[in-house]
């Protein structure tokens, strides 16, 4: 969506109509409708506005997100508003998240780290809870702003990088931190794709994704079965998958599913019995839209 502030802003400052611009400019009333719908003008007309009112031609436009929920998470971002829709997202998803994959962080430590930038523990924690909870408050920053970008090889070993730097398993000299494993791992007892077939594997995956003419939620979620079964990183894979299916929903306007701790147990029979009955896993995703979908509701965003 394009929003033209900044060439209202200056008319205005300039005692001009859009009407006289476009007669003076020689821009059709056709170009000049789809500008009060926001919608997308051709390079040379946006010259032709910049060059008549003398302003830088990116000076006029701004291009936002046709999705609400990521236009919202993108100004409360860059705005670093708090007790918003962004701030709690962050706190909820890298809780459940990270406490799933083994954190002893609870949810109001979480919080503290997020909002105070520090810690207050009656015991001892691991330096490696606290980083990676910084570390995936990071990743989600990431999401935010390449949501729209398609999903490569590059985006998704980015988070992976963003996720694991300076943590203890990166100082391991077998353990790729953002690259693919070097050695054979299992989940839940069952075998992964061996790490000389992981990248052929990965190519696979995202090129039979990026084939959909439109994606669904079922579509993210099988994505997500496929990407956890490959299991591509030697550690991180349940945190980076559920980081490429929030992605992926901001990316096709599909509301973000947050899997609960509580509802792990829920989560992973999904993804254990995908292929005999999609509908654990996919009804589990849906309770999850649920819990983003009160976020939404609260925070009076649209859908």
């Amino acid at each position: 969506m394009y929003i033209y502030h900044g060439l209202k802003a200056e008319l205005k400052r300039q005692g001009l109509s859009m009407k006289e611009l476009g007669k003076k400019a020689g821009i059709s009333s056709r170009t000049l409708a789809k500008i009060s719908k926001n919608q997308k003008v051709s390079a040379g007309v946006l010259r032709r506005m910049g060059g008549y009112l003398s302003v830088n031609v990116e000076d006029l436009y701004q291009i936002v997100p046709d999705n609400p929920v990521l236009r919202v998470l993108q100004e409360e971002k860059a705005h670093h508003v708090s007790g918003g829709f962004y701030h709690e997202l962050q706190v909820r998803m890298t809780y459940n998240s990270n406490h799933m994959e083994g954190s002893h962080l609870n949810e109001e430590e979480t919080r503290l780290i997020f909002e105070t930038n520090t810690i207050h523990t009656e015991g001892g924690v691991s330096v490696d809870d606290v980083l990676e909870t910084v570390h995936h408050f990071r990743a989600i920053d990431y999401v935010i702003d390449h949501a729209e970008d398609p999903l490569t090889e590059d985006i998704i070993k980015t988070l992976h990088l963003i996720l694991k730097r300076d943590t203890a398993d990166s100082r391991l000299s077998w353990f790729a931190v953002g690259d693919y494993k070097k050695r054979s791992n299992m989940v839940g007892g069952r075998n992964t794709t061996s790490p000389e077939r992981v990248h052929g594997e990965m190519v696979k995956l995202l090129r039979e994704y990026e084939q959909l003419s439109s994606v669904t939620l079922e579509d993210i979620v099988y994505f997500h079965v496929r990407f956890e079964r490959i299991h591509p990183f030697q550690d991180g894979n349940g945190r980076v998958g559920r980081l490429i299916a929030l992605k992926e929903c901001l990316a096709h306007r599909i509301v973000p599913f947050l899997i609960e701790d509580r509802k792990k147990d829920f989560y992973y029979r999904g993804l254990y019995e995908w292929d005999r009955e999609r509908g654990y896993l996919l009804d589990t995703c849906r309770d999850g839209q649920d819990t983003v979908r009160r976020l939404l509701k609260y925070f009076e965003i649209e859908e």
